[in-house]
């Protein structure tokens, strides 16, 4: 699972065998070490939502994806899920989920577990 966080937005990336895991088990988790302390990152499964969410407490950003759309994600062409969400005190907070796909250009990292990207297809 890849994260990208740019000023209020969130992406979270997840190849083929985390979003299979995540529509079995429901969560799917990352972490980050800086030495002594540990950056925590989570996507779970919430029966109690309508719509992508996130919260951020314990060194821990966890979006939470509606668990109708969790289990069916998998064996879907749905490429992902977005949300903005309204934060107290004004400004808005944007969540992207989506599956990785395969770069298009060079790139040196393992994608042998990414989605066929749609784009390299004749």
């Amino acid at each position: 699972m890849k994260i990208r966080i740019k000023g209020n937005s969130i992406r979270y990336r997840l190849t083929m065998s985390e979003v299979e895991a995540f529509g079995k088990t429901g969560v799917v988790s990352e972490c980050t070490s800086f030495g002594k302390n540990t950056f925590y990152y989570a996507l779970k499964a919430d029966p109690g939502i309508k719509a992508l969410s996130a919260s951020f407490d314990n060194n821990t950003i966890t979006l939470m994806l509606p668990e109708a759309e969790a289990r069916g994600w998998a064996a879907s062409s749905a490429i992902g899920f977005r949300n903005t969400l309204n934060l107290d005190g004004g400004g808005q907070l944007s969540l992207l989920l989506e599956k990785d796909f395969t770069c298009m250009d060079e790139t040196e990292e393992d994608q042998s577990d990414n989605y066929p990207n749609p784009r390299a297809m004749p």
